[in-house]
């Protein structure tokens, strides 16, 4: 049975997913609403549903908060991290296709800014807090103990990060590369026992990620 701590970091990951399920399976010329503009939608529901639970994450409060070096290092890892997921894409690194990508561009291939705007505060914003949450805060500590608040993240084993990580990749088209940023992030917290370090380094590969992907136009990654 879930407490309330759990709840606070499963909810937000749940609407998420349910969000990108419609957005994946909404056809493109339904006719009454452009597929893509539910991802606005995710970032507004889930952004809502943190703000309601925000004063359960008492690992993103206090004394967790990050300090210079432990800041630095967060950015590199989340550099690393990004230059990593874009090499890692040969055919047998790959789970199959998206099934909700995203193209923020109209018929005559211009971009629409308000669509990039949308999709970057949510990747690079929205989802590190969400995610890390979800899987390093909870799922990883909750392997290790179901009542994972009294988990030290210096205290997690291999196993839990492990497992959380191989939970994460199934998660991602890109394997390998998430089994990397899985395995990155976990040992980040481990090291740090800040949440903040994971959601940094998280929020770095993916607001990299998301000014790479506008410039050259790789929309696969989106």
């Amino acid at each position: 049975m879930l407490t309330r701590a759990g709840w606070a970091r499963v909810v937000p990951f749940g609407l998420f997913m349910i969000l990108l399920a419609v957005r994946g399976y909404l056809p493109p010329d339904n006719g009454w609403l452009d597929p893509r503009w539910v991802y606005g939608l995710s970032v507004l529901i889930v952004g809502g549903s943190i703000a309601f639970f925000w004063r359960d994450y008492s690992e993103l409060g206090g004394p967790a908060r990050l300090d210079f070096k432990q800041a630095v290092i967060a950015l590199v890892v989340g550099a690393v991290v990004f230059k990593l997921w874009i090499l890692l894409t040969e055919p047998w690194m790959m789970l199959g296709s998206p099934t909700a990508s995203f193209r923020p561009v109209d018929a005559e291939g211009q971009l629409q800014w308000g669509l990039v705007a949308v999709r970057w505060v949510g990747a690079a914003l929205l989802v590190p807090v969400m995610e890390e949450l979800f899987w390093r805060s909870f799922l990883m500590r909750w392997i290790d103990n179901p009542d994972f608040e009294k988990v030290d993240p210096s205290e997690v084993s291999p196993k839990a990060m492990l497992l959380s990580t191989l939970v994460f990749m199934l998660a991602h088209t890109q394997w390998l590369g998430a089994v990397v940023a899985g395995l990155a992030y976990a040992l980040l917290y481990r090291y740090t026992r800040s949440l903040w370090a994971a959601v940094v380094a998280h929020a770095v590969t993916n607001g990299v990620l998301g000014i790479w992907v506008v410039v050259y136009g790789n929309w696969q990654f989106w």
